[in-house]
């Protein structure tokens, strides 16, 4: 299967967000030949600034295999934007409820159907104070074991150029070159058939986090640091450290 069909609402936000993206950005586009043509999978991304999605999506929807989100509940209520994720089928999230499993199951369901599950496993805007990828949450892991689908890493920069995280106001000129970089699938055979633990699922995590860094390192020209920033605690901890007890999945 060639997953989901690029249906009206995508060509509507295409032909609407499209033109102020290329005329206000510059574009850095590498390694499309890793987005899968036909089958189920996953991607995993960086998250450093607001405008970051477009810049990740505009790259998604050019490779003609449309990315399905996981995003805040909340979002999804009434307006223009509302409309649009739901007719394109986006995931709500409904976090700390009854129907926090609801997205978990959804993301599963639309891998197996041969559809592009977008993950932003940091679950928020980057905190480490020099935009590298911090610590993921395991929901990217969950499906992937579950299902086996390839996890494609991708890294992007410049959108936090243009607004840095928590700005309030964007800075377009100088034009920003938007640089959206995927990986080869992460290998995660190693996790098949093992009982998805809380050790199995950070070491999963760990593995794809570290492609996602790899991948930035390379577009930024410098090391990515060992450790990984952790939000809850504000302080970085190296791959392979055992979960902390609140660690959320998603």
């Amino acid at each position: 299967m060639s997953g989901r069909r690029i249906g009206f609402w995508y060509r509507m936000a295409a032909v609407l967000v499209k033109p102020p993206l290329v005329v206000l950005f510059k574009r850095d586009w590498r390694g499309m030949e890793h987005i899968p043509a036909q089958g189920g999978f996953i991607t995993a991304i960086n998250h450093n600034s607001h405008l970051d999605p477009f810049s990740y999506a505009h790259f998604q929807y050019n490779s003609g295999r449309v990315p399905r989100f996981l995003i805040k509940a909340g979002v999804f209520k009434g307006g223009f934007v509302g409309a649009f994720l739901r007719g394109t089928s986006q995931i709500p999230v409904y976090r700390e409820s009854t129907n926090a499993a609801n997205a978990f199951r959804a993301a599963v369901d639309a891998v197996n159907k041969g559809e592009c599950v977008a993950f932003y496993p940091e679950g928020t805007l980057t905190r480490d104070p020099a935009l590298w990828p911090m610590r993921g949450k395991t929901g990217a892991a969950r499906v992937a074991l579950l299902t086996k689908a390839p996890v494609i890493p991708v890294a992007q920069w410049g959108a936090n150029e243009a607004l840095p995280p928590y700005a309030k106001k964007p800075r377009f000129f100088p034009r920003k070159t938007l640089t959206v970089h995927a990986g080869p699938p992460v290998d995660l055979s190693a996790y098949y058939g093992k009982e998805p633990t809380a050790e199995v699922l950070r070491a999963a995590t760990d593995d794809i986090m570290a492609a996602v860094a790899e991948l930035l390192s390379e577009v930024r020209g410098e090391p990515a640091p060992a450790e990984r920033y952790e939000y809850r605690t504000g302080t970085s901890r190296a791959a392979g450290d055992p979960p902390a007890a609140d660690e959320e999945s998603k």
